[in-house]
């Protein structure tokens, strides 16, 4: 029974880390597509910054289970419309202050099965590109749930820079604050080491 239970556990963290893996390479070969597109035209390749990645998965959340419509994706304009609503929260989950993100630029798009070449072009070939033309943005955060992805883009200014805010700044971390991928890794670990023993 005990061997039943721990190879249960496995498979089911098994699956999580693929899961996991896949989505990072789902992002991985859009900044890669991203960045060959810039390249065409002379524009600096952009880096990951994980801080940005971070709002763009608190983001890429929000949006997940939500239908594609004609007032998603380059049409929505950030903390105008119902989508982010929590804004300020998702900033306190990345320890952001909004003064590092104001030159940012974020942009969600809904693609049905995040086909990779219709992702691409739904940046390369909308009102996105303008942002994705322009040599001010230095870094992207990528994340991907369901049939959502969202960019988040940054700069090497202070203004847009994602940087995180130094301890004891206006920034809390809420209590309420769910599992992360990491935390629930270690949870799974510990829980197979007990059964086992």
């Amino acid at each position: 029974m005990n061997s039943r239970i721990s190879l249960l556990c496995a498979l089911v963290l098994a699956s999580s880390l693929l899961h996991c893996a896949r989505s990072d390479g789902n992002d991985a070969q859009l900044l890669k597509g991203i960045n060959s597109y810039r390249s065409s035209l002379k524009v600096p390749a952009l880096s990951e910054n994980k801080n940005a990645a971070c709002l763009a998965e608190q983001l890429a959340r929000q949006f997940k289970g939500q239908e594609c419509t004609n007032t998603t994706g380059a049409n929505t304009v950030i903390g105008t419309e119902q989508q982010f609503p929590d804004y300020p929260r998702y900033l306190d989950r990345c320890h952001l202050n909004a003064s590092v993100t104001e030159d940012g630029q974020v942009m969600p798009a809904c693609v049905p099965g995040l086909a990779p070449a219709v992702v691409l072009a739904n940046y390369t070939k909308s009102q996105y590109n303008r942002f994705l033309n322009d040599s001010q943005f230095s870094g992207a955060g990528i994340a991907s749930e369901g049939d959502w992805v969202v960019v988040v883009l940054s700069t090497s200014t202070g203004s847009g820079d994602y940087s995180p805010a130094p301890p004891g700044s206006n920034w809390a971390v809420s209590a309420a604050r769910p599992f992360g991928f990491g935390q629930l890794v270690l949870l799974l670990v510990g829980f197979v080491v007990l059964l086992v023993k």
